[in-house]
């Protein structure tokens, strides 16, 4: 299987989706017993016909308690599947649900995750009713801890999130990429599978290619969901390294990116330390990076006046060191990406489709 592809050369096609179709749950997962009870309940509990849903659960080898919940709610209702996943990673889960998945929609769900009683059958009508090939909602963030409620505030703001379209959760239209979500069956036999060997951005990857192929990524305020964001700054900076080394990944295997946004914290790290590399070798252009520090270190803090005072007074100590993470790990990640994949030779060959039933 070849991990990701060059620009596809054919164009998405997709039926005409009616009635109610049969939708297939994926829910990836590792080391997730303190939420996958309520995931996989959230999920069976949705207002969608019963005998029209399964759930799929993807377990990547988890060595707490993940397994037995999810083959306890089994025997309790046989719509729920465990699902081994030998690759470990989410987007290899995926894939293992999407191969045995029966639905003509395929709907992920996180482990880490909470989702409306009608987020399969809004997910349903909203690829209905704009022809799209994925549809999702917003990510919107929900803390159960002080540094998670800091870390909230962070991601809504687009100093943290870059702009991203899927964080606001009052837009409504066509996008370059959504957070979870629906995706057509055709999709994948048409344009391929996830990125199985990718540890994260295999959303974004995804649809990027059902874009190149003239598909369409739906973002929807009616699609509504709350994920827990990492609650320590160790697990922040970790996150956003992968997420780092995944934009870097897409860019050598898609060769493009669809927008430059993600980019800027590669770009501004890169050009800081170029600009403190000058300033050793010549010692008079140090007030050059003097003065860039200052002025990041000010639009760090009047960021955080602003934020604070959305979002509570008890977050502004922490939000500097939050938006100062995110882009030093993201860009430290790209960097990463780069010397990994690009210096390995990393393929760029045809991706792995589901096979047409």
């Amino acid at each position: 299987m070849r991990d990701v592809v060059r620009p596809l050369s054919h164009r998405l096609i997709l039926p005409p989706l009616d009635g109610q179709p049969f939708c297939s749950v994926v829910i990836p997962c590792l080391d997730e017993e303190l939420y996958i009870e309520a995931a996989v309940r959230g999920a069976m509990e949705q207002h969608y016909p019963a005998s029209r849903l399964e759930v799929l659960v993807c377990d990547g080898g988890s060595t707490d308690g993940t397994r037995a919940i999810v083959a306890r709610l089994a025997a309790l209702d046989p719509r729920v599947v465990l699902v081994d996943n030998p690759g470990r990673f989410p987007s290899a889960g995926l894939n293992q649900g999407i191969r045995r998945a029966r639905g003509g929609v395929i709907v992920r769900m996180d482990a880490h995750a909470e989702y409306a009683p009608d987020y399969v059958a809004v997910a349903v009508d909203t690829l209905r009713r704009t022809g799209a090939a994925a549809a999702g909602g917003a990510a919107r963030a929900r803390a159960r801890s002080g540094f998670q409620h800091a870390l909230t505030a962070a991601l809504d703001s687009p100093l943290g999130v870059g702009g991203s379209a899927y964080r606001d959760a009052s837009r409504e239209g066509f996008v370059e990429s959504v957070w979870g979500g629906a995706c057509r069956r055709e999709v994948f036999e048409q344009v391929g599978l996830f990125d199985a060997g990718a540890r994260a951005n295999e959303d974004a990857e995804l649809n990027q290619r059902i874009i190149e192929a003239g598909g369409k990524v739906y973002l929807s305020r009616d699609l509504v969901s709350y994920y827990y964001p990492r609650a320590s700054l160790r697990e922040l900076v970790s996150q956003y390294f992968v997420y780092g080394q995944g934009r870097a990944r897409t860019l050598i295997g898609r060769r493009r990116l669809l927008s430059p946004r993600p980019m800027i914290p590669f770009a501004a790290l890169t050009i800081f330390a170029a600009l403190c590399l000058v300033a050793l070798v010549f010692p008079a252009t140090w007030p050059i990076p003097a003065v860039a520090a200052m002025l990041y270190a000010t639009l760090l803090l009047a960021e955080s006046v602003r934020v604070a005072h959305r979002h509570g007074i008890d977050t502004f100590p922490l939000l500097p060191f939050l938006f100062a993470s995110m882009h030093a790990a993201h860009g430290a990640g790209v960097w990463a990406g780069l010397f990994r994949y690009a210096g390995r030779g990393f393929a760029r060959g045809a991706p792995e489709r589901l096979v047409a039933r």
